[in-house]
């Protein structure tokens, strides 16, 4: 069992996703949907792709949220343009938050 980082363990849903075969020392990260305000913990295999937890997240926060390639995926602020490389290759550490949110902006009603 791996000790989770504190940053996992903030209004996180209860349970966890995992991605790909985390092996004996996983990547503790966060995937947090913007639109819903929500997150959920995800142990991954740091080998695993951007694109692989981008997947998971959205099942896991929005069933109904829509295609993929509809939302972006950022870290530290900046958004990951490559999401077919792995979590290691495109920065992410034990701790990270990956903020997932629309493309385009959606008017409110």
């Amino acid at each position: 069992m791996t000790s989770a980082p504190f940053v996992a363990s903030l209004r996180a849903r209860p349970g966890t996703v995992r991605v790909g075969e985390p092996g004996a020392s996983p990547l503790v990260i966060r995937a947090q949907l913007a639109e819903v305000w929500d997150m959920v913990r995800v142990e991954a295999d740091a080998a695993a792709s951007v694109l692989s937890v981008k997947e998971r997240a959205l099942d896991a926060l929005d069933p109904g949220a829509g295609a993929p390639d509809e939302y972006a995926v950022t870290l530290k602020g900046a958004e990951i343009l490559d999401e077919s490389v792995s979590l290691s290759g495109a920065g992410v550490i034990n701790g990270s938050t990956l903020l997932i949110e629309r493309r385009r902006r959606r008017p409110v009603r």
